[in-house]
């Protein structure tokens, strides 16, 4: 049996068993380039009550082939798979203004690193935690790399098997790690996400889990945190018609603000399991109950 690891401590929040979910709103690419969409993207995320925002980094050259940049597409960049990656990345001057923002804000910040080039870029800033994209579960080079930036992680397990993630559990360590269960379809449909899969990465590894979703709605995600999730990340976007692969996939601001409200009411909900009477319970016995009825 795996040790166990049950908190891991994320900037300021203590995430884990018994404690609140630590609720991540991604904005990944949803900026589509643009530095006003991402400050509103924050404000919607703090406004609503989010924990963190994500965003997400890659050195377009490294992650990608000369041949895969070469490729026609058309976008708002240009006519190329390459002119649209390269638009859609933040540079330092960006980062920056998002740093001080989300400072202003008060809303923690990270992202999901995609070479180790940008694992040191993103470093500079001091986040609380990085994230591992599910396409770079099976990348050892760049696990070992992100752990030793000495940070908390968050891990999504999209399409990967328990070998791939049995791998890089052995490389990372389960110390500081959260796992989430994710279906890496955009979006996703209901009968692909697997929530159960959170306990059974919960047994086998030890340590917290959670949930990743791209599903349109929000009645998996609550249920996620009824069943147990610690973290759950969801996308965001200022309007799901909006260009942009992720947009359809992500929740709108009243769609978010809903999520939130819900998984609050629900931890609230959860009691503590000791059955007993309350005490705005006693006028509602002498009302209803039977005078001199007894179990006797």
């Amino acid at each position: 049996m795996p040790s166990k690891h049950e908190v891991v401590n994320i900037g300021a929040r203590v995430v884990g068993k018994g404690q609140p979910c630590y609720v991540v709103a991604e904005i990944g690419i949803n900026h589509n380039g643009d530095l006003d969409i991402a400050k509103r993207l924050i404000s919607l995320a703090a406004a609503s009550g989010c924990d963190a925002v994500k965003f997400q980094k890659r050195t377009v050259e490294v992650v990608y082939s000369a041949e895969e940049l070469a490729r026609p597409r058309e976008s708002p960049f240009g006519t190329t798979n390459g002119q649209l990656k390269f638009g859609l990345e933040f540079g330092l001057k960006e980062y920056r203004e998002i740093d001080a923002y989300c400072k202003t804000v008060k809303i923690p910040w990270f992202a999901s690193c995609w070479d180790e080039a940008s694992v040191d870029f993103i470093a500079q800033f001091d986040v609380p935690c990085f994230k591992i994209a599910s396409a770079s579960l099976t990348d050892g080079s760049l696990l070992r790399h992100t752990r030793a930036a000495g940070k908390p992680l968050i891990m999504s397990t999209g399409m990967s098997t328990i070998g791939e993630i049995d791998r890089a559990v052995e490389i990372l360590g389960n110390n500081d790690l959260v796992l989430l269960q994710a279906c890496s379809t955009y979006p996703a449909e209901y009968k692909e996400l697997n929530l159960k899969a959170m306990q059974t990465l919960r047994e086998r590894y030890g340590v917290p889990t959670g949930y990743s979703g791209h599903e349109t709605g929000i009645a998996s995600s609550v249920a996620a945190v009824a069943m147990g999730a610690c973290c759950l990340e969801r996308h965001i976007t200022l309007d799901r018609a909006m260009w942009g692969t992720d947009q359809a996939a992500s929740l709108g601001p009243s769609g978010i603000t809903r999520l939130v409200r819900d998984i609050r009411m629900i931890e609230e909900s959860m009691g503590d399991g000791v059955k007993r009477v309350i005490e705005r319970e006693i006028p509602v016995i002498k009302k209803l109950r039977r005078v001199g009825a007894s179990t006797s």
